[in-house]
């Protein structure tokens, strides 16, 4: 990263990277160029970051210019539910069949590769929250996929989907690791469900690179004799050491643990709001992340809620019931929050 970089660009740039939605990152763009120092040092950043900016705001106005917008459905897809997944995977490993599975949609599926041409958006159910996971093209040498990287900032993690009883399935999983290190993408088997850290934001000076946790979905898991032996054997010839579930589009196998694998390391926390005098309104929970507080709460209720939060008032299944807490309060899964404004 440039030198002498401001405290100002680089609040933007901590905004920027904890940022999912489409338009929070936009307006995150614009500070950080407005922000950044003009000199020869910044002109690449520059560049880039003005790209970005005109690549997402092209994207996010193309609804609205009808017959003149870029044809075919948008490449951006706004976050929903307790967290997004994309789904990617190398050609005819059966990313879509699952995605229809897991999600009820509607996507094409065919037996022929690149039937995927846009993102797919679908909700996954897992008890009383829902997991976006978004179905993206094949990633292949074959089939380049310029706006890829963009697809996958929104995104929390990734389910990367692999058919084990396909012979080649190691050639193509290294080609496509090697796509996305070419876009800046770097997959991880480590979960941060632990932490507080955004899935993207990235340990180096690289304001773009995007680092996934990925759980490998070993799919049609039906026609393979031994999937776990497969697994293991895979990761020998690789050198990836992923989480993995053996799974089946085909026949479910596998695909009740996927909600609760996901809800559990991606660290999600369920908050359920209650307004003075009434009962908890338990049909649709607020989701945090683990070590996010009351204060995230009243973010997630209203952002002028943060703000003139005076105390909450928590009923924890582990903390005495209506305990009176402040906004650095952590909160739990199952938590009641009661919030009062001052």
């Amino acid at each position: 990263m440039p030198a002498n970089l401001s405290p100002e660009y680089k609040a933007a740039e901590a905004s920027f990277r904890k940022a999912r939605d489409p338009k929070e990152r936009l307006d995150c763009l614009r500070e950080m160029l407005r922000a950044m120092p003009k000199h020869k040092g910044t002109d690449h950043l520059q560049a880039d970051i003005k790209t970005r900016i005109k690549e997402l705001s092209e994207e996010l106005e193309a609804p609205k210019k009808g017959g003149a917008a870029r044809s075919g459905p948008p490449l951006v897809i706004r976050p929903q539910g307790a967290a997004q997944l994309a789904l990617i995977g190398p050609p005819n490993s059966g990313k879509s069949a699952l995605h229809a599975r897991l999600t009820g949609s509607h996507a094409q599926v065919a037996p022929y590769p690149f039937t995927t041409q846009f993102p797919e958006p679908g909700m996954m159910p897992h008890e009383d929250v829902h997991f976006e996971l978004v179905d993206l093209p094949a990633v292949s040498p074959e089939h380049p996929v310029p706006w890829l990287a963009g697809a996958l900032q929104t995104a929390d993690a990734c389910l990367l989907v692999v058919d084990l009883g396909e012979p080649a399935c190691v050639g193509q999983v290294q080609a496509l690791h090697s796509n996305l290190r070419a876009k800046r993408v770097t997959l991880t088997d480590r979960w941060a469900g632990e932490t507080t850290a955004p899935a993207s934001a990235d340990a180096d000076d690289d304001p773009f690179a995007i680092k996934l946790p990925a759980l490998m979905l070993a799919n049609k898991a039906d026609l393979v004799a031994d999937e776990a032996a497969e697994v293991e054997v895979f990761r020998e010839l690789t050198g990836l050491n992923y989480p993995a579930l053996a799974v089946s589009a085909e026949t479910g196998q596998g695909l009740g643990e996927v909600g609760a694998w996901l809800f559990g390391h991606l660290g999600i926390v369920r908050v359920y709001s209650k307004a003075p005098g009434k009962p908890a309104e338990k049909d649709r929970p607020f989701t945090l992340r683990r070590g996010q507080t009351v204060e995230d709460v009243a973010r997630l209720v209203h952002k002028d809620l943060a703000h003139s939060l005076k105390y909450a008032r928590v009923w924890s299944k582990t903390g005495m019931p209506g305990q009176h807490v402040g906004r650095e309060h952590p909160v739990v899964d199952g938590d009641v929050v009661e919030l009062h404004a001052g």
